[in-house]
This record gives C-alpha cells, structure tokens and sequence, in this order.
C-alpha cells in the first residue's frame, strides 16, 4: 500500500474536474434533486472556474494517491480566497473528498494532516471548514480530528439554501 499526496497545477485541470464531479455527483446525489445538483457542478465545477481556482495564489489543490490512482483530493484556501471572512491566522480546508472505492482507507485523516502541515508552514493559527448539517459522516469525523462546531453559513445547491456547520479546529 502507497500512499502518496501531490499539489495539482494546471495540467491536472481536467482530471481534477472529473474526480471532483464524480465525488461530489457520489456523495449528495441521492438528498438532492438533479437540476440542484446539476446548477451547482455547472457553476462550481467547470473548467473555467477550477483552472481561476488552481491559478489563485491563496488556493491549493492536492490529489491524492492509493496504489498510483488518484483516490480523492483536497482543497485549501487562506487570505482572500476563504469562503467566509475569517481572517489572516485563519486556513479554511473548503473540500476533502475520497472517491467511493477508496473509502475507510484513512486517506482523509492523510488529506486533514496535509491541510494542518500547510496552516503550519503559513503560520495560520485556526483551519475551519463548512460541512453539511445532514453529511453525519463528515461531522463525526471531524469532531474526532478535534474540530469544534462554532457557526453556520448558508450553502447553495442550485436555488435551494442549505445550512453547513462551520467547524474550526486551532493548531500550535
């Protein structure tokens, strides 16, 4: 088993659209309606906006490896690329998604540690994220990597408004 993480650029454009679509398609299709779910790939997750993204110096993207195959990656945002205002000592951790096969592995445990080395190395005080108030899953998991439900934000899946927990886990 190898396990291995790498920083996307430009030439991972398409793949990372692929992998983030057939993630996200994966984990909200069935609470979702179709045209919703439809709305927010179409605005999210298009080449245009994704290769904005990757070319924006307060954004990361990283994919990561099981056995050689790209198994889910992890977006991280600081300064003014953050979703919300939450300031300068702040790294928000705005997407870690595994691809469906690759679950239970501990890979997002790697994906979390990537975002805390990073927060680190920036000498960010605090990594928040939003997660879903109906994605259990997601919740339970970082409450055990020591986040904190402080807040709520609005989160929008075409026209409908959905609430995401913010969570906020602070570091040495």
């Amino acid at each position: 088993m190898t396990i291995k993480i790498k920083k996307c650029d430009c030439e991972d454009l398409e793949r990372l659209q692929e992998i983030s679509i057939e993630t996200f398609n994966d984990t909200f299709k069935d609470q979702n309606s179709p045209e919703n779910i439809n709305a927010y790939l179409e605005r999210a997750l298009n080449l245009k906006q994704l290769e904005s993204e990757l070319s924006n110096i307060s954004t990361q993207f990283f994919f990561i490896y099981f056995n050689n195959e790209v198994s889910g990656y992890l977006k991280v945002n600081t300064d003014d690329a953050q979703t919300e205002e939450m300031g300068d000592e702040s790294l928000e951790i705005e997407r870690i998604y595994i691809r469906n096969k690759f679950q239970k592995q501990g890979l997002g445990k790697y994906l979390l540690n990537k975002a805390i080395e990073i927060a680190m190395e920036r000498n960010k005080k605090k990594i928040w994220l939003g997660v879903w108030e109906k994605n259990e899953n997601a919740i339970t998991f970082y409450k055990k990597m020591g986040f904190i439900h402080t807040g709520a934000h609005s989160f929008y899946m075409g026209d409908e408004k959905q609430i995401d927990f913010i969570m906020i886990k602070s570091i040495n």
